[in-house]
């Protein structure tokens, strides 16, 4: 199956609309989110703006209502009431709440919004499963990967807000060498910026839109299609300059 990864938000409506282009004109049959819709640098008190860019969310899950979400880190803050988090805006922690709901009842299933999804050999979450994590939190069941996910996704949230988790991990080369859990498996995270979609290993890394504080493009605002298959993946569409 060929899908459309759709790296994290972070405040930016503007991916949504590009991505239900993409659906429209290429052969991706489906698409993933890899979590981080909401908070931005300085945009604690634009309300309206977290309004609008779930407005654009729940559009096109209106319209592919059998799309994959992930939670990110900055979701998961105001549902788990982490008021400390960075970019936690107090002024639209009530917006974020309720619209949380009614984006989940817009899918196709309600557990379609997760931490972590699998389709076929790809393993899809915010910031990727590493066999750290999963051998000191999920030993008993560490060799079975649908035992696994199923623990991931109905988590204590002192486990998931460990730094080495799904939601919080970074085992891009630069910062360790976390090793990855199921090798045999792709994983397609976002969570950490790259100046270009970038795969380590078998780790497909995509968070190409977020930006500097000063609200400079950090990435090359590409997106990608993955082949959940074959495990092979190619640009979808490039920012024109």
């Amino acid at each position: 199956m060929k899908v459309l990864i759709i790296p994290d938000v972070h405040l930016k409506p503007r991916i949504f609309d590009l991505a239900g282009e993409i659906m429209k004109n290429s052969d991706c049959e489906r698409a993933v989110f890899v979590g981080d819709l909401v908070d931005d640098w300085g945009c604690e008190r634009n309300v309206k703006l977290y309004e609008d860019t779930f407005q654009k969310a729940a559009d096109f899950v209106r319209q592919y209502p059998d799309t994959l979400w992930c939670y990110g880190n900055h979701d998961l803050a105001y549902l788990w009431n982490k008021y400390d988090h960075p970019g936690y805006s107090v002024f639209a922690k009530d917006v974020v709440c309720s619209n949380f709901s009614i984006l989940k009842a817009s899918f196709t299933h309600p557990e379609n919004m997760a931490i972590m999804h699998q389709i076929n050999n790809v393993l899809f979450s915010h910031a990727g499963l590493v066999k750290a994590f999963v051998y000191y939190w999920l030993e008993d069941v560490k060799d079975d990967i649908d035992a696994v996910i199923d623990a991931v996704n109905n988590p204590r949230v002192n486990v998931m807000w460990d730094d080495i988790s799904p939601v919080w991990a970074r085992p891009q080369e630069e910062y360790g060498s976390y090793e990855l859990c199921f090798p045999e498996c792709l994983q397609v995270v976002g969570h950490t910026p790259v100046k270009r979609i970038t795969q380590y290993g078998n780790l497909l890394t995509t968070d190409t839109f977020s930006t500097y504080s000063n609200g400079e493009p950090y990435g090359n605002e590409e997106m990608c299609w993955v082949d959940t298959v074959e495990k092979t993946w190619g640009i979808v569409h490039r920012k024109k300059r």
